[in-house]
């Protein structure tokens, strides 16, 4: 039913995967990239937060019309969302998606 198929891994195929040299550059690869992004992006995050506690007055600006700095602020972070969301999509593509394949046909193939 649903043609699913069913395959055993042996823990030792995941532990032998996990201590090899292509894992640990896939793992460096992630963390070099998620780590520095992550933490641009709540200090950017924070930023906002604070300033719109602490400086009430800059953030009320008006830059035209009935837009302020908040509103503006407030509408680059769903950018910088977006954009960090498709960058990341890119890396992986580029950088992370080659070499899981890689050893993902490595696992699968140690498995049968």
């Amino acid at each position: 039913m649903g043609g699913h198929v069913t395959v055993q891994h042996d823990a030792s195929v995941y532990e032998q995967i996990q201590s090899s040299d292509q894992f640990q550059e896939l793992r460096r690869r992630y963390r070099s990239w998620a780590f520095p992004m992550t933490v641009a992006f709540l200090v950017w995050y924070l930023l906002y937060v604070v300033l719109s506690g602490f400086a009430r007055g800059f953030m009320g600006t008006k830059l035209f019309g009935n837009i302020n700095v908040a509103l503006v602020f407030g509408v680059l972070q769903f950018v910088s969302t977006f954009l960090i969301a498709w960058a990341y999509s890119r890396h992986a593509a580029a950088k992370l998606d080659p070499l899981a394949d890689e050893l993902r046909n490595e696992a699968e193939g140690k498995a049968q």
